[in-house]
Parts: C-alpha cells; sequence; structure tokens
C-alpha cells in the first residue's frame, strides 16, 4: 500500500511537471533552410514569391572546343540557316562578341604572321599603364629599330605629344613609329614583347608569337585567325580601346601645327570603292608583303555584336580582305540564331574547387573540416581528426558535433530526469515512513 502510495504521489507529480513545462518543438532547427524562408515571406512585402527565389541558372549549349582544330571550314547549322559564304581568306572566324560564342571558322588556329592586326595585342597590353592626357618628348633612341617600310604617322624626336595622339597614330595610321614611341615608355621593345606574350596567354590565345610589337614581319612571329579574334573581343570590353579604333579621323601635332590622319580600315571609312559596313565598330586592319592582308573588325546590330577576323585572302586584290570580313559580318547576323557553336572564344575554363576544405587553417589541431550543403538544409559540421592525433584531440570533435546536433529550445531530456527526481523523492520518504513505523515507541 505504501509501494503503491508513493508510485502514485510520484505520477501526480510528474503529470503536473509535464503540464507546466513547454513542450519542445519537433521543427526546431540550428540552421532555417532558404526554402523555409522563401515559403514564409509574404507577397505583402511588396515581392512576388517567385521573384524571392534563386533564378535558375542560364542554359549553356554545349559546346566541342576541339572541332576549332580541325582543317577546312567548321559550322553546325540548324533547319533554316543561310549557307556559309565561300571565301578566298586562308583562315577566318565568325564569333558572338557577347556570348564569345564561334560561329563558324575555318582553319581557326592555323598560324599565320598577323601583319598589324598584331598592334591590337600591344594596344591590350599597353593601354592601362598611361593616362591618355599624359604628354611625353619624343628622344631620339625611342625611333631607332623601325623596319623598312614600315606604315608611320609622323612622330618626330623632341616633338612632345599626348598619349591620346600617340594612340590615334597607332589605330588610324597604323604607325609603327608611334608603336616604338610607346613601347619605350612602357619597358622597351623587349619587354614589351614579353608583356605582349603573357597577355596572350591570359586571354587564352595561345597560337600567337610575340617577336616585333609592331607587327612588322619577323622570324616566327605568328598568330591565328582565333587568336585575333579573342583580341578584338577583349579589346571592345576596354572603352579607351574602342575610342581609338572606332576613330575614323584626327588631327596629329607637328609643333605648332597639326594634320589630319585618317584610319586605313575602308569597312569603316568607306575609302578607295568600299562600302562602310553599317554599325562597324573597327578594330585594326593590316598588310606585309609576308602576311598579306589581315583583318579584325567588329559590328553591331541591335542588341547583338559580332567580331570577325580574316586573313590572307587569296584572290581579288588588296581590298579582298574587307569584302569577305563584310560577307561574314552579313551571314553571322542573319545566321546567329540558327546555328551550333562549334567553339568559344573564352579561355578554357579550369577545374572547379571541391567543395571539401583541403587544409585546416593553423592552431586548429592540424583538422580538416568539411561541411555537406545542399540546397535547403545545412548539415552539422563535422570534424575528421588527423591520423596519429592524440586521444584528446580526437575525441573533441564527436563533443563538438552533438552540441551542433541539439536543437534550439527546451531540451526534450529535461522532462524525463524531472520525472526521475520525482521518483526518487517518493522513495525516499516511503523509507523514511517505513523507518518510523518500526521504531519502538
Amino acid at each position: 500500500m505504501i509501494v503503491t502510495s508513493a508510485v502514485r504521489h510520484a505520477a501526480a507529480g510528474t503529470a503536473a511537471v509535464l503540464l507546466v513545462l513547454p513542450v519542445p518543438s519537433a521543427t526546431a532547427s540550428p540552421v532555417t533552410s532558404t526554402a523555409t524562408v522563401t515559403s514564409t515571406l509574404s507577397p505583402s512585402a511588396g515581392l512576388p514569391r517567385a521573384s524571392l527565389r534563386e533564378p535558375s541558372p542560364p542554359v549553356r549549349r554545349y559546346v566541342d572546343r576541339a572541332r576549332l582544330d580541325l582543317k577546312g571550314t567548321q559550322v553546325q547549322p540548324l533547319p533554316g540557316a543561310p549557307d556559309v559564304p565561300s571565301l578566298s581568306a586562308l583562315s577566318w572566324v565568325i564569333a558572338d562578341a557577347s556570348s564569345g560564342e564561334v560561329l563558324a571558322a575555318r582553319n581557326a588556329h592555323r598560324k599565320l604572321p598577323p601583319a598589324s592586326t598584331l598592334k591590337a595585342l600591344f594596344a591590350l597590353t599597353a593601354l592601362p599603364h598611361h593616362e591618355p592626357s599624359e604628354q611625353h618628348t619624343v628622344a631620339d633612341a625611342e625611333l631607332t629599330g623601325i623596319g623598312d617600310g614600315s606604315s608611320l604617322v609622323g612622330v618626330k624626336e623632341g616633338y612632345t605629344y599626348k598619349v591620346s595622339d600617340l594612340w590615334n597614330g597607332v589605330f588610324l595610321s597604323s604607325g609603327n613609329d608611334a608603336v616604338h614611341v610607346l613601347a619605350s615608355m612602357n619597358g622597351g621593345w623587349e619587354s614589351m614583347s614579353r608583356q605582349m606574350q603573357e597577355k596572350a596567354r591570359s586571354l587564352g590565345a595561345l597560337d600567337t608569337h610575340v617577336v616585333s610589337p609592331d607587327g612588322y614581319d619577323a622570324p616566327g612571329q605568328v598568330s591565328s585567325a582565333y587568336d585575333l579574334a579573342v583580341f578584338g573581343r577583349a579589346g571592345l570590353q576596354d572603352a579607351g580601346f574602342v575610342r581609338y579604333c572606332s576613330t575614323r579621323y584626327a588631327d596629329f601635332p607637328a609643333g605648332s601645327w597639326s594634320y589630319g590622319i585618317a584610319n586605313t580600315n575602308r569597312l569603316l571609312t568607306g575609302a578607295d570603292g568600299v562600302d562602310r559596313y553599317p554599325g562597324l565598330i573597327g578594330i585594326k586592319n593590316g598588310y606585309t608583303s609576308n602576311a598579306g592582308n589581315t583583318l579584325i573588325s567588329a559590328a553591331r546590330r541591335g542588341d547583338r555584336t559580332l567580331v570577325v577576323s580574316v586573313m590572307n585572302p587569296q584572290r581579288g586584290g588588296g581590298l579582298a580582305v574587307y569584302e569577305e570580313a563584310r560577307e561574314l559580318l552579313d551571314w553571322g547576323f542573319e545566321a546567329a540564331d540558327r546555328v551550333q557553336p562549334v567553339g568559344s572564344l573564352l579561355p578554357v575554363p579550369t577545374e572547379p574547387a571541391k567543395p571539401e576544405t583541403k587544409a585546416a587553417a593553423a592552431g586548429s589541431g592540424g583538422r580538416t573540416v568539411a561541411v555537406a550543403r545542399d540546397s535547403r538544409e545545412a548539415k552539422p559540421e563535422t570534424r575528421v581528426p588527423r591520423a596519429g592525433a592524440e586521444a584528446a584531440t580526437a575525441a573533441a570533435p564527436a563533443k563538438d558535433h552533438a552540441r551542433a546536433a541539439e536543437p534550439s529550445g527546451a531540451s526534450p531530456g529535461l522532462p524525463l530526469a524531472l520525472v526521475g527526481s520525482a521518483c526518487a523523492a517518493a522513495l525516499a520518504l516511503w523509507g523514511l515512513r517505513r523507518r518510523a513505523a518500526h521504531r519502538p515507541g
């Protein structure tokens, strides 16, 4: 009877305790998931529910970069695509300047002399180093070593020029004298060659070998239609580059007076019977007896910009490079949405980093920390002891894991502990009463 009464008292006390204790929430979590946040926000905040979620990544079209290593014309037409024009150039590329997708190409990686189109790489390398308004007085040594028959803008020793004047000389007149002066201002001829080589590599232009920064024929100096298109696309992302390459006419200083210079890109100016191309941005043309005629051009139509490179047409005379570029641009604007890309002007992407941290920070006990996450929840941090670590170090992560797994709010083990305490108290009371009952009176 006494035992039954004690148990009854303990049960009553336990029930009372359970009634006053808060019930722990079954959904308590140390991390609130993204999905939960999205679903609990109200449209009354002024944003529709759909806009609160992360946007879906853009659909990427598969690009087989190896196609551009093949000889001949590469194109993947979809139904309704126009035929690619038949051109005489040894090599050419037509690409979307925004995405870098190559729409079509012929012998894209064939290594050929670039002539003055190499000045586009020179500009990409040297333009950022000096402000356009900076002035420079030309020394005699800066004009030495200019190749015979080079195109010149008329830079003179002892004259002072603004940097913007020198760049006009480079882009409009293809002046090798202006290139020599700017190269001297940027470390000298050999240093400029090395800088240009490094710039080409950083852009993923691996066919280019720089010997003479002005594009003058030199043993071993080569580039490709692919690389020239890469240089053109990169130039379009530089406001100064675009300003110079799209300038048709400018005044070039000559001491107390100046004279006019015109851009030699006939697609831009409409000179020598070549019709101007609508929306042309310019870029750079070139010619040497070894390279033949070469050209990088870009044009904009609506919200699309195309970049084209053409190297050494085999028929049609000195102006054929412009007409073949025109045909490619016309085809590109018509076919852009009706072909699959055959390559990309973007550098080959590096392997993405793995989610696991490869090395722990100093002082962390030599442990590597790995955090696993998905789009909806964050799992508790786990720590893996380094092999050979002391037992105390290995035991610490387990304690940390246990703490991390505890939900916020009241512990679900607390009511059970109180029940145990109540039972212990009831049994102690029962023992005292029994002892008192057997004590002699």
